[in-house]
């Protein structure tokens, strides 16, 4: 069949895209320009430029470079403006409001997916496959797809891919869904691929050096807006006790550790940032813990929303191991989530995804959480 083919530049979408081609299908590949790395906004303290580890010209020109190692057409879509509006402006919102963003999702969703599958009916493509460690089948029964984790537990991306729609999982094909990391590696490898031994990005992709805080600071300066920026503020425990002084609430996370600049006998971790007092709650270890957060934007992908709780193994963040929860429905596309066991660290801002087994029930976004 004709495939459209997204390509990062990097080893998995171009192992996908030969894999694919092996296979006899006609690609045509495409990179999303995403992110202008030339914006003064992507810098050291000294005006140097951070090294890119995606959505950089080099990446685009290793996408360009493996489609022409593979002889198929290749096209560069410049989304930046989209990419902004819909991706980046939230992200520093997110922050700036006390939550913890993973923009990743909105972007596979709302903008990668949903270019692509009109890129690909434009082009008279059956399928869009991208290099993501997922697997989507058709259940006969249900008449439904489903979005499986990738066999690779250790690189299982569904985490990310939650919101797909039943229109998107139907064109949606993962290529790697059943290898592991090292055996993409080694068909980029056997197919001579010039971009086999590139290393793998690690880090938000418009921030390459993981300085969340310093990217918004840079941000909104170019953007002429530091007036968003949040001033200095206490830092308290949660009877409401002053510890220490903060210098913007964009600067911590629930659970972060360092940065904190208390002494106390047991460490103090970040509990809650409330963006709207301006202040930073911490707290020792246990007080992490909660059994019970509210999800909003939630999406079903294995049924239309249900009409009775449902148990499934929840995840609140990438890294978490999916812990046995009721997941109860609620109006306006919402969910109260309840842990048999309480969970540390649910930062409002991240995604949530429910499990049954390998497969995706659906997910969400965590908005509040209560104490447990």
């Amino acid at each position: 069949m004709k495939i459209a083919v997204a390509m990062s530049g990097g080893v998995d979408s171009s192992a996908a895209a030969a894999i694919l081609q092996e296979a006899g299908h006609e690609l045509v590949g495409f990179t999303m320009q995403l992110w202008n790395q030339n914006r003064n906004i992507n810098v050291d303290e000294n005006g140097d430029a951070l090294p890119s580890r995606c959505c950089s010209l080099d990446d685009v020109y290793d996408a360009r470079r493996v489609a022409g190692e593979l002889g198929f057409p290749f096209y560069v879509l410049n989304l930046e403006q989209d990419f902004e509006r819909d991706v980046v402006r939230p992200f520093v919102t997110s922050y700036l409001e006390g939550e913890t963003p993973i923009p990743c999702v909105a972007c596979n969703s709302r903008l990668k997916f949903a270019s692509l599958d009109r890129l690909a009916q434009s082009l008279g493509c059956e399928r869009v496959a991208t290099g993501h460690y997922a697997r989507v089948e058709f259940d006969e029964a249900t008449r439904r797809h489903k979005l499986l984790r990738g066999r690779d537990a250790n690189k299982d991306q569904t985490y990310f891919l939650w919101e797909l729609t039943q229109g998107q999982l139907a064109h949606a094909m993962f290529p790697l869904g059943e290898m592991r990391k090292e055996e993409a590696r080694a068909a980029a490898r056997r197919f001579n691929l010039a971009v086999s031994d590139k290393a793998e990005s690690q880090e938000i992709c418009f921030v390459p050096d993981g300085d969340y805080a310093g990217f918004i600071d840079r941000y909104l300066e170019v953007e002429g807006e530091t007036r968003r920026l949040p001033g200095a503020g206490e830092i308290v425990d949660a009877s409401g006790q002053v510890l220490g002084e903060h210098q913007g609430v964009h600067h911590y996370t629930v659970g972060q550790r360092r940065g904190l600049g208390i002494s106390r006998p047991l460490p103090l971790y970040v509990v809650e940032v409330d963006a709207e007092r301006n202040r930073i709650v911490v707290g020792e270890s246990d007080e992490l813990l909660a059994s019970e957060f509210t999800a909003a934007g939630v999406n079903w992908i294995s049924f239309d929303e249900p009409d009775a709780p449902v148990r499934a193994e929840v995840r609140v963040r990438y890294r978490h191991a999916p812990a046995p929860a009721t997941i109860e429905p609620l109006e306006g596309a919402r969910a109260r989530v309840t842990f048999d066991e309480p969970q540390r660290a649910i930062a409002p801002g991240q995604a949530t995804v429910f499990y049954r087994g390998d497969e995706v029930l659906g997910g969400g976004w965590i908005v509040r959480k209560q104490e447990g």
